[in-house]
């Protein structure tokens, strides 16, 4: 007998949603390790100058606090549209931007607006994991397809999921999560063009970590009016803490999302440290170089050591595979090491440390790839 039970309370007490009954909740596990390589974060906090600088301004909004923040986030998608032109969309305007409490509540904003009882919703796995939970929390209809082996988008397959079953919503990440890979253009474009009058929404949480000559989709954002591309400051700018998500698109589909955001949905501190984060950005965004070059080398070492790796233009490596995953986890963060137990069957990823954490990480792999033999 349960404690609800004892209590006189019917067991199926809280009256919880019948599709939510049985269900974790989402998160990656958060342990006290020395060397935590999984959930994605980029390693540099900011400087001294940067938490002085967002304290300052931390502290003069602090003093109206008693007064609601800008429900329109005027001047902080002013400041976003100036970023994302320099960036690979010249010519945005600061109607074509819109912001939330991280990348997360962009997407649920996106498909409380565009998705919904009787629509449906498309992705194609391995994917991120959070897209099926925002589906479900919405009552989305949620299909799924299917990658290649090597992760890549198979257009023909693609087009015809889409053209079967007529989502509002595409879901598509570029880099691909947990895989590390991007889409090429035509991809993008291809499926812009079969969804209709539906959403295509490219993911570029980490889009700032691509290599040189992968472009970002903000660049067809002027082609196709369906096109939205969001982004996060909680990776290349390392403000996970702040949880600031925007993204880009038709004025028409941020003016929608208005009718979906809660009132004042973005404080105005979070509205504060994301105005003086982009005032620093060429300092917050200076190590992102060095994370690709060490995320380079991690990917060759790995296939030094007869692994399978896929290709990478985020700040993570997918690799394997092994036939007890688990197993492997597990030893690494018996030796302080921990990564992420996620993606495909086999596989592991592992994020992107400073020189000092991926060392650690290799020692630590290198031994537990030695028992194994």
């Amino acid at each position: 007998m349960n404690a609800s039970e004892l209590a006189g309370e019917p067991s199926g007490w809280p009256p919880l949603r019948e599709e939510l009954r049985g269900i974790e909740p989402y998160g990656a596990p958060q342990l006290d390790v020395p060397v935590q390589l999984n959930v994605n974060e980029n390693p540099y906090p900011p400087s001294a100058e940067v938490v002085a600088d967002v304290a300052a301004a931390v502290a003069e909004t602090a003093a109206h606090l008693n007064r609601y923040p800008d429900r329109e986030l005027t001047e902080l998608r002013a400041a976003l549209a100036d970023y994302l032109a320099a960036d690979g969309s010249p010519g945005l305007r600061p109607e074509q931007v819109w912001a939330a409490n991280g990348s997360n509540e962009v997407m649920l904003q996106l498909l409380q607006a565009f998705a919904g009882p009787g629509r449906t919703a498309v992705g194609f796995a391995p994917t991120y994991s959070m897209y099926p939970e925002y589906a479900r929390v919405t009552n989305t209809r949620w299909v799924v397809g299917h990658r290649e082996e090597d992760f890549s988008l198979d257009l023909d397959r693609a087009r015809a999921l889409v053209q079967q079953h007529r989502p509002t919503v595409v879901l598509l990440p570029s880099p691909n999560n947990p895989t590390g890979t991007a889409l090429p253009p035509e991809a993008v474009s291809t499926l812009c063009g079969a969804v209709g009058d539906g959403l295509v929404v490219v993911d570029e949480a980490y889009g700032e970590f691509r290599r040189d000559g992968t472009p970002s989709a903000l660049e067809l954002l002027p082609r196709h009016r369906n096109l939205v591309v969001t982004r996060t400051m909680s990776k290349a700018f390392a403000l996970a803490g702040a949880r600031l998500g925007y993204l880009a698109a038709a004025p028409e589909i941020c003016d929608a999302l208005r009718l979906v955001r809660l009132p004042y949905h973005l404080s105005a501190v979070t509205q504060t440290v994301a105005l003086a984060a982009l005032r620093h950005s060429s300092e917050l965004l200076g190590r992102v170089a060095d994370l690709r070059a060490e995320r380079d080398a991690c990917v060759d070492w790995l296939r030094a050591q007869g692994l399978t790796v896929a290709d990478s233009d985020a700040n993570y490596v997918l690799f394997g595979s092994f036939a007890d995953r688990h197993g492997v986890w597990q030893a690494l963060l018996d030796r302080g090491v921990l990564i992420r137990e996620t993606g495909p069957e086999g596989w592991l990823r592992v994020s992107i440390g400073t020189p000092a954490e991926m060392g650690a990480f290799r020692k630590a792999l290198t031994e537990v790839l030695e028992e194994a033999r």
